[in-house]
């Protein structure tokens, strides 16, 4: 219950800002828009509405990064944070509470780029399995956000956040074939989990077994591992701190 009236609170202020939840919700339907255009025109694989779909909602999971970072270091700087340490919430219940309220972002996020997919003409295949995919890497960037938030004030979750953005667009092989690239691309890319995400998703969409995705499919699922246990203990810290 304690966990839930705080996270009640954070829902508000996270959707206080329609503008910025707008412009996340918004923007990936513009992105399938114009490369899906694209596409007509050029018949380049990769911007197939079926193969851009995964691309573009897990670019778009990474403004939940910056969203949640923003909420917790504005939280900490206002001395929020502070007062509520002297409660008797537990750590589990500031995560949870911090976390929880950008599931149903990351949600919509999903629903509203699939249902563009399949208006631009996309065939989609197994889509309850790339769901769980896609609850997955969200998950990683909300617990990523809630890390960044913990640690840095509210001027570095801006410049780090802005990086991340730019880090996972260019190497997460949204908007190119990092196999095709290589080099160095290729080689940060899939030491990363977004380009294994989106790798296992086009299978899948595309009718292939999941069998097929395991290699993919296990970067993943450590990375949402260590990144949840990342946040406790950025969060216990700040505690302390506190």
């Amino acid at each position: 219950m304690k966990t839930l009236s705080l996270s009640s609170r954070n829902f508000k202020e996270i959707y206080r800002d329609p503008l910025t939840i707008s412009l996340g919700l918004a923007l990936p339907v513009l992105l399938m828009i114009l490369f899906s255009s694209i596409f007509k025109r050029a018949q380049v694989e990769i911007f197939s509405p079926t193969l851009l779909t995964p691309g573009v909602l897990i670019f778009s999971f990474s403004f939940i990064i910056m969203f949640s970072s923003v909420l917790i270091s504005k939280d900490k700087e206002n001395s929020f944070l502070t007062r509520l340490f002297t409660t008797p919430l537990k750590p589990s219940h500031f995560i949870l509470a911090y976390m929880l309220p950008y599931i149903p972002f990351a949600l919509t996020q999903t629903l509203i780029c699939i249902l563009t997919g399949v208006f631009l003409g996309a065939d989609f295949q197994n889509i309850l399995p790339v769901l769980g995919i896609f609850f997955l890497i969200s998950f990683t960037c909300i617990c990523m956000g809630v890390t960044l938030g913990a640690l840095l004030s509210v001027n570095q979750v801006s410049a780090v956040g802005s990086l991340l953005i730019t880090v996972i667009s260019l190497f997460s092989g949204a908007w190119m074939d990092l196999h095709m690239v290589g080099g160095l691309f290729e080689t940060i890319g899939y030491a990363l989990p977004f380009a294994h995400a989106i790798d296992a998703a086009k299978i899948l969409l595309r009718g292939g077994e999941t069998t097929g995705i395991m290699k993919n499919l296990f970067p993943v699922i450590a990375y949402t591992v260590v990144f949840f246990f990342t946040a406790i203990l950025s969060f216990r810290k700040t505690i302390k701190r506190g």
